[in-house]
Parts: structure tokens; sequence; C-alpha cells
């Protein structure tokens, strides 16, 4: 895979969580809630400033991260599911 996002926008990889409960019950997809976690695929150059500077990202490529619930577009590459977010909508690099 060869994509590189623009501008302040992340590729973020989706985490699985958990599928089963404390007691072992499997949990369906239609029951789950939106995956908040993800990993960073790749990251874009970041947004430039009223000055024209280019202000870089905090986050970088393999973090793990956090985001807003219902943030950014859903993409399919190579049968592989893929959010594009951006900056803003990350809540928290997780270590």
């Amino acid at each position: 895979m060869n994509i590189k996002p623009l501008h302040d926008n992340v590729l973020i990889e989706p985490v699985s969580d958990e599928e089963k409960t404390a007691g072992g019950i499997i949990v369906p997809d239609t029951a789950k809630e939106k995956n908040m976690k993800g990993k960073v695929v790749a990251v874009g150059p970041g947004r430039v400033n009223k000055e024209g500077q280019r202000l870089p990202l905090d986050v970088k490529q393999n973090d793990i991260i956090l985001h807003a619930k219902y943030s950014g577009t859903e993409i399919k590459i190579e049968d592989k599911e893929y959010l594009i977010i951006k900056e803003d909508d990350i809540l928290a690099v997780l270590n």
C-alpha cells in the first residue's frame, strides 16, 4: 500500500477490542459500539498557518491513539478497513 494523507489528515487502522465479555459471552458485531482506538498507519505533512509555515503533527506512524467516536471517513484499501481523520479529532496517544 502506498498512500500519503494530505495536510493534517491521519490514516488510522482500527484496533479490535476483545470480542468476549468477562463471563465468556461473545459479542456480535451488530451489538458493538463503534471502536475509538486505532493504530496510525500514515500521517500528512501538517497544516499551514497564516504565515505560511508548516506545523508538524503531534502523532507519528505506529502510535496507538484514541479518536472521537464518529469522526473521519471510512475507506477500504486492499480489502482492509481504514479511517482517515483530521489531527484535531485525535483525543489521546496511548503509551
